[in-house]
């Protein structure tokens, strides 16, 4: 008689470690200079507030499934898999191509990942922990073996590019990674998560949904771009890394002084300082590169996280920190044995 494999319940839970990880910006740099033709601003403003210089800009025709799919070519490749070997695809995004299908869908179809479930996740910025978080459980859980996970946002399609407060702020961008177990690793040790939707008003897009639906009459307001009130959404962006950091490393049962990096949401450098500052962490643990991409949303701690990790920041065995916050308001923090 053929005996019937066991109930994926009855299976211990497995550890999950990032394989490999890729990141795709578009060519075209926006500096801080050409700005200043667009709006009343300085360089020198720019900087000083933000940390900010340039930021990479989608060419026409170049969306954020395109960018998805590039980053994801180049995790895959590091990792040594196919296409055909990835049972599940999330895309973490706010600027998806289409409101369905998913990004993850036209992701698939560019790759031939014709194996793979696919949907998109939205938690803005942090969308990309968010994703990996739920492809942990994918795979602890023995539902999948291998998840693709991807941070993309086409930002320069919802920017209002005649307000200097937000349009100086954003790049486009993505950054992807894949997830499967390894033996004798211990891989993403934890990663808590949270959100407040009492400030969804301080970063936000009011338009473009079934509340407020785009018409002729309101065309005119921009209500399908980004909307920002940059003192509040400073404060909490500090408070809520903090926050997030100290509660995932408490669970991990590790220290600051147990990190070898610290990969933050690139949004603004003086958060970064805050955030350092708050946690008594040297700045130099932190990998920043927000100067030459700006905020990418999702992308942003995606495209750093790979971009370290091409750089040897880490090495197997190192304990890393991913904190993120987002719209939402949206936060969370991963810790990270490499």
């Amino acid at each position: 008689m053929k005996k019937s494999p066991r109930a994926r319940h009855s299976q211990p839970n497995r550890t999950v470690s990032i394989v490999g990880t890729g990141s795709y910006v578009p060519e075209k740099i926006l500096t801080n200079a050409e700005l200043e033709r667009l709006v009343e601003t300085s360089d020198e403003w720019i900087t000083s507030r933000t940390g900010i210089r340039e930021r990479r800009i989608a060419a026409p025709g170049e969306h954020t499934s395109h960018m998805a799919a590039r980053a994801a070519e180049r995790a895959m490749e590091q990792a040594g898999i196919t296409a055909e070997q990835i049972d599940l695809i999330i895309v973490g995004t706010v600027t998806p191509d289409t409101a369905f299908p998913s990004t993850a869908c036209h992701v698939q179809r560019i790759l031939g990942a014709k194996n793979a479930a696919c949907f998109d996740l939205s938690a803005a910025c942090s969308g990309f922990l968010y994703a990996v978080e739920v492809a942990q459980q994918f795979i602890a859980n023995h539902t999948y073996e291998t998840v693709l996970v991807i941070g993309a946002d086409k930002l320069s399609s919802i920017v209002d590019w005649g307000d200097r407060n937000t349009c100086v702020l954003f790049g486009d961008g993505a950054g992807a990674a894949i997830l499967r177990y390894r033996a004798g690793s211990h891989g993403v040790i934890t990663t808590f998560m949270a959100s407040d939707g009492n400030f969804g008003d301080i970063l936000h897009m009011p338009g473009g949904g079934c509340a407020i639906p785009i018409t002729k009459d309101n065309v005119d307001e921009k209500l399908n771009t980004l909307k920002m009130n940059g003192r509040e959404t400073f404060k909490q962006a500090v408070l809520s890394m903090g926050s997030a950091a100290t509660k995932a490393l408490e669970q991990a049962g590790l220290t600051t002084d147990d990190l070898t990096c610290i990969i933050p949401h690139q949004a603004n450098m003086r958060i970064i300082e805050a955030l350092a500052d708050r946690l008594e962490i040297p700045l130099e643990k932190f990998h920043v590169n927000l100067d030459r991409y700006g905020n990418t949303s999702a992308a942003a701690v995606a495209i750093a996280l790979d971009e370290a990790n091409r750089e040897g920041r880490f090495k197997v065995g190192d304990y890393i920190l991913l904190v993120v916050f987002g719209g939402g308001l949206t936060y969370a923090s991963s810790v990270i044995q490499w």
